[in-house]
């Protein structure tokens, strides 16, 4: 096989990978355009390869570290400008970081994000969560931002908002998921010493006592909306599109959160086609999302 037929394998390779995954916000979407379309493929399958390395499969914490170990050499030969063509998430990985000039360290911060969900599973208060999000989300942000040219601080700024409340409310949709699977909690231990009450409250049928601690949460992950949402006005073309409809599906699940009842607050909300196209439809006028964005974000407090 000749290398540009290599690469074009490994580039569909991934796209089929971003296609064959059920996402609650849009990847390598149909709004992109295809060039773009096919550099964020590579990018969410090397992420969601990693991730499942972490979270998927019955290997022991040593081999998924070794593996992830694996992806940590991958990316030295390609900062090295010494890969040899072989995985095709790699293959691709190296087109795409050198021909857009990609920062590698955002790809190390994905992997020590991974790495650490294999030997923390609590964490002790809210900054601690943030640090997490910093290296487990906000790459994905920044990333993309320097797919589309070289962005200015506010957009990263905001960007690393909008990211951090999108793993928040991945996070809290799951938590019930995250706990039996995985044995990992993402609510803060703080926060139950705080109500005096343990993590055994979390297997309870009837979830009142969790509920104060998940409000505050939501509290957090709107003021985040509210931080980054401008993001997706600011940025033009489909790139900004894509960029408005995941706001978009991001607030539309942060509102049938906040509208669970107690009994239903460990239900994963889960947008369908419909929805995910009336988000893309609003999307398609920056002012009109923009619009929609500051009448809830600044209207709707949650209560």
């Amino acid at each position: 096989m000749t290398r540009q037929a290599n690469l074009t394998a490994a580039y569909h390779y991934c796209q089929q990978l971003a296609q064959s995954h059920y996402e609650n916000f849009p990847v390598a979407s149909f709004l992109l355009p295809a060039h773009l379309r096919e550099a964020i493929s590579v990018i969410y399958a090397f992420a969601r390869t990693a991730d499942d390395i972490a979270d998927e499969g019955d290997a022991n914490t040593q081999q998924r570290l070794d593996e992830l170990a694996y992806y940590e050499q991958q990316l030295s030969l390609i900062e090295q400008q010494h890969y040899q063509e072989d995985a095709p998430i790699f293959v691709a990985l190296n087109d795409v970081i050198g021909r857009y000039h990609l920062p590698i360290v955002l790809f190390r911060d994905l992997l020590s994000a991974f790495s650490q969900d294999l030997l923390q599973k609590r964490y002790p208060d809210d900054a601690a969560i943030d640090d997490y999000c910093r290296r487990s989300a906000n790459p994905i942000g920044r990333l993309l931002l320097h797919l589309n040219g070289k962005p200015n601080e506010r957009d990263l700024i905001q960007s690393d908002a909008l990211c951090t409340a999108l793993q928040l409310i991945n996070f809290y949709q799951d938590i019930q998921q995250d706990l039996l699977r995985r044995d990992r909690i993402y609510i803060p231990q703080q926060d139950f010493d705080n109500l005096g009450i343990t993590e055994t409250a979390l297997f309870e049928v009837d979830s009142t006592k969790v509920a104060p601690i998940l409000r505050e949460k939501y509290r957090k992950i709107h003021t985040l909306l509210s931080e980054g949402f401008l993001v997706g006005f600011h940025l033009r073309g489909r790139f900004g599109w894509e960029i408005r409809t995941i706001t978009l599906a991001g607030i539309l699940t942060l509102k049938q959160l906040t509208s669970q009842k107690n009994q239903a607050l460990y239900t994963r909300p889960r947008l369908t086609r419909y929805q995910l196209l009336g988000q893309s439809v609003l999307a398609l006028s920056p002012s009109l999302y923009r619009f929609y964005c500051q009448s809830y974000l600044e209207n709707k407090l949650i209560s």
